[in-house]
């Protein structure tokens, strides 16, 4: 008999600072790279009104519909159910403690960019998703 925690997908939160670029990244090409696997959100410290458009044609040229994303406040609820907290930047001042595994990686803000730019983060936020993906499926 399967139990629910047995099924239960992880949760992994993205945060960035307007959560229109980076976050937005990390959140949807998670759900590229493992579809189904984990639960992916994305929220910011100071969310922007809406999310980069670079980002999304970037996302779009992957295939990913990007319609319905939009900016949202980083929360202590978020930080406290999230299994996994990744910040894309180090040092952001979170609205609390993280109650799971903390991750933090390096990019810069692609506010703004041109769509080459993006590609070239979007490209480098893959990999390191690809590397969080597999770690996580091997600690399962």
């Amino acid at each position: 008999m399967t139990t629910a925690a047995a099924i239960t997908k992880p949760t992994v939160l993205f945060i960035c600072q307007h959560n229109a670029g980076r976050s937005q990244l990390g959140a949807h090409l998670l759900d590229v790279v493992a579809p189904g696997e984990f639960v992916s959100t994305s929220a910011g410290l100071k969310p922007a009104a809406e999310i980069n458009p670079v980002v999304a044609e970037s996302l779009h040229e992957l295939g990913v519909d990007t319609s319905a994303a939009r900016p949202r406040l980083v929360t202590e609820d978020d930080l406290a159910d999230a299994d996994v907290v990744v910040v894309m930047k180090p040092g952001l001042a979170l609205p609390g403690p993280v109650a799971g595994r903390l991750v933090e990686w390096e990019f810069p803000n692609p506010e703004e960019w041109d769509l080459d730019g993006v590609r070239g983060m979007r490209d480098a936020v893959a990999a390191q998703v690809r590397e969080l993906a597999a770690d996580l499926t091997a600690a399962r």
